[in-house]
Order: structure tokens, then C-alpha cells, then sequence
């Protein structure tokens, strides 16, 4: 993250909001999809590394020379 925050405050001095530079934004907003789309699938079941591999083969996703 950029240290060209920037903060609003309150008559009491207190942080109210934050200025973000909008490439800082983007990369937040990228991140915070990522994160909610493996929240969505959390309860789908996992494969290992190498039943993966051998499901993309059997589509012809991945050939072995690029393994």
C-alpha cells in the first residue's frame, strides 16, 4: 500500500475517512473480489495438486511436455 494516505478527521481530531491514491483502490478492490469469490467456494470439494494435473491432461488442458 502507498504511504501517500491521506486521513479526514473530526473537530476532535479523530479519523473519520482516508483518501486512498486510485491505484492503491483498484489493487483493494481487486483483492477484495478474490477474497469473496473463495469464500463462495469454500464448500466446494478440493482436489490434490496432482489429480489437478491429471484432470487437465484427460481434457487436453495441459500436454506432459509442459508439466
Amino acid at each position: 500500500m502507498s504511504s501517500a494516505l491521506q486521513y479526514l478527521t473530526n473537530e476532535e481530531g479523530e479519523k473519520t475517512a482516508v483518501i486512498v491514491p486510485w491505484e492503491d483502490y483498484i489493487k483493494f478492490m481487486e483483492d477484495m473480489e478474490d477474497l469473496a469469490a473463495v469464500a463462495e467456494r469454500r464448500e466446494e470439494p478440493r482436489v490434490n495438486h496432482e489429480q489437478f494435473l491429471a484432470e487437465l491432461r484427460k481434457d487436453g488442458i495441459l500436454h506432459d511436455h509442459l508439466a
